[in-house]
């Protein structure tokens, strides 16, 4: 009897391991792509099916020689994203990270080579985003120094892919609406939104993506807070809004424009 039971159950763990597997079958379905007024700078638009679902993320892509990131601050919540985009003349840009019920920051926060928030340890916390001179760096937790000199860093989490390869471990039972930063190791990042997944789905949707190969992405604040917009060559901006006030936005501007500030 044991034996059957041990027999039964090695079966049904083989099958939730395969169901997993095909699960992370991701194949690309549809990809359309639409320039900004900066070259280099793009929207992607992808949709990715496998055998059970599909999946829609939206992307600002970049080269990092030519743009870069600034995180801006939003203390009294009296701006949305398609505010600052405009006013600030920005090419893309999606909603930062955590902050507590008193509105207040939670982690690291750098903007304009000012330090604004201290870097905390906390369990989803695990790196940060750091926009410099250099480039653009997303670093573990454990490897950031308080050194580090960063025009623009925020810090959240958790890690989704971690040597072009999705993180392990992840959540694969709440679903919600996602933003993320990602990097490569050639010189491009991007900032992008996907529709209703599971931390673990859209890590393995990341992974999967055809046309470049992320081999760092960082969680961003998602669910009511996920918000991405992106400046059209000669037309309507692409506005996906916030269902609520966030404490901070990630921007794309060219790097001349970084600079003269």
């Amino acid at each position: 009897m044991l034996c059957r039971q041990i027999h039964k159950s090695a079966l049904l763990l083989g099958s939730f391991t395969l169901a997993q597997i095909a699960s992370a079958d991701w194949q690309v379905a549809a990809a359309d792509r639409e320039s900004s007024p900066v070259a280099g700078v793009e929207h992607r638009h992808i949709v990715l099916q496998n055998s059970a679902e599909s999946a829609t993320i939206d992307l600002a892509f970049f080269p990092t020689n030519s743009a870069t990131l600034r995180v801006i601050d939003n203390p009294d919540g009296s701006e949305s994203l398609a505010d600052v985009m405009r006013r600030e003349n920005f090419i893309a840009g999606i909603n930062g990270g955590y902050f507590d019920t008193q509105f207040r920051p939670l982690g690291l926060r750098v903007i304009d080579g000012t330090r604004r928030s201290p870097l905390i340890r906390a369990h989803l916390l695990t790196g940060v985003l750091c926009a410099s001179s250099r480039g653009i760096e997303i670093v573990r937790f454990g490897e950031f120094s308080q050194k580090k000199k960063c025009d623009a860093a925020i810090e959240c989490g958790p890690f989704l892919i971690e040597g072009g390869m999705p993180v392990r471990g992840l959540d694969q039972s709440r679903r919600a609406r996602r933003t993320f930063v990602a990097v490569t190791r050639t010189g491009a990042a991007t900032l992008g939104v996907s529709n209703d997944l599971s931390l673990a789905e859209l890590a393995s949707a990341l992974a999967a993506l055809p046309d470049f190969k992320i081999w760092r992405a960082l969680n961003l604040d998602g669910g009511s807070s996920s918000a991405f917009w992106f400046r059209r060559s000669g037309g309507t901006p692409l506005s996906i809004p916030e269902e609520k006030t966030v404490r901070d936005f990630v921007g794309i501007v060219p790097k001349h424009a970084a600079t003269e500030r």
